[in-house]
């Protein structure tokens, strides 16, 4: 019982340390922060579930907008023998903070140079190969439409045909922002929705609800078509007043 409740007071020390940081970094940088709190556990599960469902077979995995790290934990544990992990992070402390959760994790003990931290932008990110999984965690609603629409047509660019694609986005922020923002972040955020929903229209296979995330979150999954190429998304942001 010693034992369990050191180890329980160590995850929550842990947990209340990376909600400090993220209110700091939000405070920060908006652009590359965009949560107020780190994803919960079952939230951290259904966006890296397609990891879980390829089974035992090498996979090729990235996850851009770690942030602290949550969402990699449960990663970690869920790499088979031979799969590779890219994670991408534009917040130099928070790259720090991964390439730390890296070097230490038990897990990964001797194997290290299966999971590599990038601190750039997804935009920018070049490894040289495609992904079966791509596991999201950016905030979309803090972007301009044109620049979710680049990281969109590269996940889909960087994806295996068949991968997979998961993201979150907060329940709520439309009515939020509405009380709060101003009419150009009004139409701006409109704009994004407008992006996402395209490409959910053509390529979404399923989506869910996290109520115990704070805040509520829903994840969607998206997967590239078998064919070789990618469609391209209509421009929908021509003209959009930000």
């Amino acid at each position: 019982m010693e034992n369990w409740t050191t180890s329980h007071d160590r995850v929550l020390a842990q947990r209340n340390a990376e909600g400090w940081m993220f209110l700091i970094e939000a405070a920060r940088d908006l652009r590359t922060t965009g949560a107020v709190a780190p994803s919960s556990r079952a939230l951290a599960r259904l966006l890296t579930d397609p990891v879980r469902e390829h089974g035992t077979r090498p996979l090729n995995i990235l996850e851009a907008g770690a942030g602290t790290g949550s969402v990699t934990r449960a990663l970690i544990p869920r790499l088979s023998p031979g799969s590779r992990l890219d994670i991408v992070e534009a917040n130099a402390r928070f790259a720090s903070r991964l390439r730390r959760l890296v070097r230490t994790h038990p897990r990964l003990a001797g194997h290290g140079e299966r999971v590599r931290v990038h601190h750039t932008l997804v935009e920018q990110l070049d490894t040289g190969r495609p992904y079966d999984v791509i596991v999201s965690g950016l905030p979309f609603t803090n972007f301009l439409p044109e620049q979710v629409e680049t990281i969109m047509s590269r996940y889909m660019d960087l994806l295996h045909p068949g991968g997979t694609l998961t993201y979150f986005a907060y329940r709520g922020t439309r009515y939020a922002r509405a009380l709060t923002a101003s009419r150009a972040q009004a139409r701006r955020h409109r704009a994004v929705e407008e992006v996402l929903a395209a490409y959910q229209r053509r390529y979404a296979v399923g989506r869910w609800t996290v109520w115990g995330n704070v805040p509520p979150a829903t994840v969607w999954q998206l997967r590239r078509p078998l064919s070789s190429s990618v469609p391209a998304a209509p421009d929908i942001t021509a003209g959009v007043a930000r």
